[in-house]
């Protein structure tokens, strides 16, 4: 069974709830948040945000065999980037025990 999932949906819901402040207005602060951290991206900056994580981009080598998993057929991979998030130590610290009591699903 698969865990449950925090929305964007629910993101605002939850900050509306507690302080009060107009869903439209949230929606914007967090579409505009994604889309700064989006054109970082896009202009090779690494976002860092302090007691999170940082987002960056790396590059993969490209390949001349390749297996798309759909249809298994072999196709060349050109070089491309890939965003990456690397959480930082306090987000680290903070979901370090949280799996302890539960059960693994496979």
């Amino acid at each position: 069974m698969a865990e449950p999932k925090l929305t964007k949906a629910a993101i605002i819901e939850s900050l509306h709830e507690k302080h009060g402040l107009n869903r439209s207005d949230i929606h914007m602060i967090i579409d505009e948040f994604f889309e700064e951290v989006k054109e970082g991206l896009k202009h090779d900056q690494v976002i860092e945000l302090r007691g999170f994580g940082t987002f960056e981009v790396r590059t993969r080598k490209g390949r001349e065999k390749a297996r798309n998993p759909k249809t298994g057929a072999i196709v060349a991979v050109e070089t491309h980037g890939v965003a990456i998030f690397r959480p930082g130590k306090e987000l680290k610290d903070y979901v370090w025990d949280l799996r302890d009591n539960k059960p693994i699903n496979d």
